[in-house]
């Protein structure tokens, strides 16, 4: 009875490492694909290093290698691999409280960086021609904002991303709205989402370390697999 559990709980959480693995490797591709074609530096020259593209394929190593981890250890039965991959999701759970916590706690004062920053952005954007304001456009666009805070950042320089329809017509139409009010409203609307993602993710790693010490507890016992 307790070989079929041990073998049970083995192959479950291999199967789970293997789909993380998965979804890692799909993570970091699309970290790298971002890196490549969207420059986060012409927006926010200071915070380019905590850029979407970054974020994900820093998120995307740590999810392949946590993930191989845990696979190969139960997969091995080695119980150091299992303490290992079980003290790893510890520490990167409490890495994520802390960061969520601090989100909370200075907000206002990430709010003020990430304008000061899109500015200098923008003043860059406009003091340079051609692919500068590729990512400008983009955001723009998907968004529909025009400039920080409206379209006068641009003075003279009003990129055709700032246009509803055409910036060739008489009296062209331009977004209302400052890109920085608009990204700070759809995080906003996005906020129980991201809160629910991180309570899930949170959950996913306590089932990981239980498993993970389970597995570890039930190999210590029966004198199976590999001894630290």
């Amino acid at each position: 009875m307790a070989q079929g559990c041990l073998k049970c709980l083995k192959y479950t959480m291999c199967f789970a490492n293997l789909l993380c693995f998965m979804c890692g490797v799909a993570v970091l591709s699309f970290g790298a694909y971002l890196m490549v074609n969207f420059k986060m530096a012409a927006l926010t020259p200071t915070l380019a290093s905590f850029s979407s593209a970054n974020m994900l394929l820093v998120s995307g190593i740590i999810i392949t290698c946590v993930s191989f981890l845990g696979f190969l250890g139960a997969l091995k039965e080695n119980r150091c691999l299992l303490l290992t991959f079980f003290l790893v999701l510890f520490f990167l759970m409490l890495v994520e409280l802390t960061a969520a916590c601090l989100l909370l706690m200075y907000e206002s004062e990430i709010g003020k960086m990430v304008n000061d920053d899109l500015t200098k952005g923008l003043a860059r954007a406009k003091e340079k021609a051609g692919n500068s304001t590729n990512e400008w456009d983009v955001l723009q666009t998907q968004f529909d904002c025009c400039g920080v805070r409206n379209v006068s950042d641009w003075g003279n320089k009003i990129p055709a991303s700032c246009c509803v329809e055409s910036c060739d017509s008489p009296n062209p139409t331009y977004r209302k709205m400052g890109c920085l009010e608009k990204m700070k409203t759809s995080f906003e609307e996005n906020f129980l989402t991201t809160g629910i993602s991180v309570i899930v993710l949170c959950i996913i790693e306590v089932l990981g370390m239980c498993f993970a010490m389970t597995l570890f507890c039930h190999i210590s016992r029966s004198g199976l697999g590999y001894k630290l």
